[in-house]
């Protein structure tokens, strides 16, 4: 059966969000075994996942009970470090940056490497909205899989198991990255939760994002006595974000701008001289990304004259869409289809973005999205999906995604017609993984 197909046969089914209080168990869609690669080897890796469940899921909940921001996560560093070395891996602390840490493993030799990524940070506030307590086991899980199959089977290959810090904003990765982390690596692999269809992965991509900060700065005055001597900062913010709820009819569905108003030493009874408007753009790809940010650039300008206002511009923190590699995410999707769920297109991360996006530019990588159960309107960043990302379920689908995962990284090591096609798809922009055209992402 085709990619081509086993996508369309399941539309019938994906559009469902799987809600909290669904205890349904979720079952695979599609079974042909006879279509599986080493299902020996796939049995070692999910029974070594499995067998590490009580270890992993304790320490995701204690992650999960000490939210730490970007670059700041000491006790996430702490803790994942210390799990690694429990169980015999070469541990690199505070590696290229102060909470990022490598874990490697190494069995034979000329081996290929697999790469994979665990986050750490939380959200302000609000904690693990985003369950990057559950991507950070995802990693260690995928990693220990991948390894008890290597060294059961004689199978030559390195992992490299990054701690990545600071997804949230700073863009963590893309500062690895430009150090050197990812170096050597042949593919990369990581995933992410979302709200979705009941037991299933997201194989979608995601928004190239720009970070743009805005600083208005005026002339104080009283704003009773003598308003008029006055330029008033806060009225030029506030043009701003009117102008680009202005643009946003003639912007495409598929763009986003968004942003928060800050200000310092604000008093009502004194005309604002100071304000910031902290934005972000983004678009499904980096080419559109950038023609977008020039029409939004337009309405910061347009503030500043019509004030009188001095304007300062900083453009920094962009990051790519997701590049997901077809081939790749074939293999997950054969896994997930005959063992375990379902495959979707709509959910997932679609219309957020992510640092890992910039690396998917760099060399073959995989960043699939597993559904969780929420409640309507629970999902990522906020209150509510803290919660789901600390429950039973949640995790069963993290172990599930990580199985998948490492079983596509072991046809990476063993399979070289499997890696050649890779590769290709790597180094080929044109016949990387496509979102069906029926799918509208929003």
């Amino acid at each position: 059966m085709s990619s081509h197909s086993r996508v369309e046969s399941q539309h019938s089914w994906i559009n469902v969000l799987w809600q909290t209080g669904d205890n349904t168990t979720p079952a695979p869609k599609d079974p042909h075994p006879e279509t599986l690669y080493r299902p020996d080897i796939l049995q070692t890796i999910e029974e070594a996942i499995y067998g590490l469940r009580d270890g992993l899921v304790a320490l995701s909940l204690e992650i999960h009970a000490h939210p730490e921001l970007g670059f700041e996560e000491h006790y996430a560093h702490a803790a994942y470090t210390k799990f690694m070395k429990k169980y015999g891996w070469h541990v690199r602390e505070h590696h290229l940056l102060d909470t990022a840490w490598e874990a490697t493993f190494e069995h034979g030799q000329r081996g290929r490497v697999i790469g994979v990524n665990s986050e750490m940070d939380a959200l302000k506030g609000i904690g693990h909205a985003c369950g990057h307590n559950l991507i950070g086991i995802a990693g260690v899980a995928i990693s220990l899989g991948l390894r008890a199959a290597m060294e059961k089977y004689d199978i030559p290959g390195k992992i490299i198991l990054l701690g990545t810090p600071a997804e949230e904003g700073l863009d963590g990765k893309v500062v690895l990255l430009e150090k050197g982390a990812y170096k050597g690596m042949d593919v990369c692999l990581m995933c992410h939760p979302a709200p979705g269809p009941l037991g299933s992965v997201n194989l979608g991509s995601s928004l190239a994002r720009q970070r743009i900060t805005v600083e208005y700065k005026g002339h104080a005055a009283h704003a009773a006595l003598s308003p008029w001597e006055g330029k008033n900062a806060l009225d030029a913010v506030v043009l701003a974000y009117n102008n680009i709820s202005a643009l946003r009819q003639q912007l495409k569905p598929t763009h986003r701008v968004h942003g928060i108003i800050e200000g310092t030493d604000w008093e009502a009874y004194t005309i604002p001289e100071n304000a910031k408007l902290v934005t972000y753009v983004r678009a499904p790809t980096r080419t559109e990304l950038q023609e977008t940010v020039k029409r939004v650039l337009r309405c910061f300008h347009a503030a500043s004259l019509a004030t009188g206002c001095q304007i300062d511009i900083d453009i920094f923190g962009q990051t790519y869409d997701l590049r997901q590699n077809q081939a790749l995410g074939d293999e997950v999707s054969r896994i997930m289809l005959n063992k375990y769920g379902s495959i979707d297109y709509e959910w997932g991360i679609n219309s957020a973005s992510t640092d890992f996006g910039t690396v998917t530019y760099n060399l073959p990588a995989l960043h699939p999205s597993f559904s969780i159960p929420t409640i309507p309107n629970g999902g990522n960043h906020t209150r509510q999906f803290t919660e789901a990302a600390a429950t039973t379920q949640a995790h069963e689908q993290c172990l599930v995604a990580s199985i998948a995962l490492a079983g596509t990284g072991l046809r990476v090591l063993t399979d070289d017609d499997f890696y050649a096609e890779v590769s290709l798809l790597a180094f080929n922009p044109a016949r990387l993984q496509k979102v069906p055209k029926r799918v509208t992402l929003i």
